[in-house]
């Protein structure tokens, strides 16, 4: 036997080991390193308002506190105005309740030539009411293990608060503990990531808001045309909750407005879900990807692309980090793909293609022909 083989033995076994180990591992902290990217991406969304403050004399600590602050507030009285009127509606909503399911019937009967009942309807109930009781028996049974879901939650929410603080109130600081165990050139690479990944972090935050801009002006108009009470808090919910809450934030943004529409009139509330689903779709295949595209310098089909794997591989939180993620890495990596000239080609012409020698003096000789026409007519 060669002496070198035992060691070769030695070392592939070492190799997988820590292979199998470092899998192991990372299964294991998928919680606390998805916890530490999404408080890296909410740093470096409040970066620039911080250096802002920072340069006027603040300290990075009282900056980044203010910062919190002031979304803690905006967040308070979103949420506060919203939640009376989530109660106004659902008291309205108990307290009509039967003048709400004759109109309803009667709506369904005129509509679709049935017969449908009060008396059939409410019929109905105590099964339902039955049904209703073991769900919630059966949550009444699981109470420990809801409270530990619930303190779980809470404690995540917590510990991405703490880093999003730290990582941006002493921001220099850890990229100057980074930087140390690198060389100089290499310290410069990772200045300019770093900046270009915080330049279109800011660029998401303000394609989001201009999308929610454009959204909570196309609902207010359609919920004024179509008399809906609550005008401009159902607007304002719509546009905030559909653009920043991802995935789940466009069924939340039109349930509540769908709510309101629907103790108006069953009619309101049909036209509503119409035009809901119709601007859904306008800003799916139109604005989104126009917007994004000019914001993050990213293509629009790029852009959908990476909203699908991000959200394919960690969930709703992927497809919240994987566009600024997704062109701080585009932007990283063309200052090292080496690009060339394109050759000319009828195939790679952007725009109309190009007319050949020959086509121009046909229509040259159609255009003195029907010139000759004329004037002898």
């Amino acid at each position: 036997m060669p002496p070198w083989l035992p060691k070769a033995f030695m070392l592939a076994a070492a190799i997988v080991l820590l292979f199998a180990g470092g899998l192991w591992l990372l299964d294991k902290l998928q919680g606390l390193l998805l916890l530490l990217l999404t408080s890296l991406f909410l740093a470096f969304a409040i970066e620039p308002a911080v250096n802002w403050l920072a340069a006027r004399g603040w300290r990075r600590g009282w900056a980044t506190g203010a910062m919190f602050l002031f979304i803690t507030v905006v967040a308070a009285v979103f949420f506060g105005v919203l939640g009376s009127l989530v109660v106004d509606q659902a008291t309205t909503l108990v307290n009509g309740f039967p003048e709400y399911a004759d109109r309803l019937i009667f709506w369904i009967n005129d509509t679709f030539d049935t017969r449908l009942s009060q008396e059939r309807l409410f019929s109905k109930l105590p099964t339902l009411t039955q049904e209703l009781s073991k769900h919630v028996s059966g949550l009444a049974g699981n109470v420990w293990g809801i409270g530990a879901t619930a303190l779980a939650v809470i404690f995540q929410g917590l510990g991405m608060l703490l880093f999003t603080f730290y990582l941006s109130a002493q921001g220099p600081q850890f990229r100057r503990a980074v930087c140390s165990l690198l060389p100089p050139h290499r310290q410069r690479q990772v200045l300019w990531a770093w900046e270009i990944a915080i330049q279109k972090t800011g660029g998401y935050i303000y394609s989001r808001a201009l999308l929610a801009l454009c959204s909570g002006i196309a609902h207010y108009f359609a919920l004024a045309i179509l008399d809906v009470p609550y005008v401009i808090t159902l607007a304002l919910w719509v546009g905030v909750v559909s653009q920043f809450i991802p995935t789940v934030g466009t069924y939340l943004a039109g349930g509540i407005p769908l709510l309101v529409a629907l103790g108006k009139n069953p009619t309101t509330a049909l036209w509503l879900l119409l035009f809901i689903l119709a601007y859904q779709q306008l800003e799916n295949y139109l604005l989104q990807p126009r917007i994004t595209a000019h914001t993050l310098d990213m293509h629009p089909a790029v852009a959908f692309g990476m909203v699908l794997a991000g959200t394919a591989i960690i969930g709703p939180v992927g497809a919240l980090l994987a566009l600024p993620l997704g062109a701080s890495l585009q932007a990283f990596l063309s200052a090292y793909i080496r690009r060339y000239d394109v050759e000319e080609h009828p195939l790679t012409t952007v725009g109309p293609p190009p007319v050949s020698g020959e086509e121009e003096d046909e229509e040259e000789n159609e255009g003195e022909g029907e010139g000759e026409g004329e004037k002898g007519g």
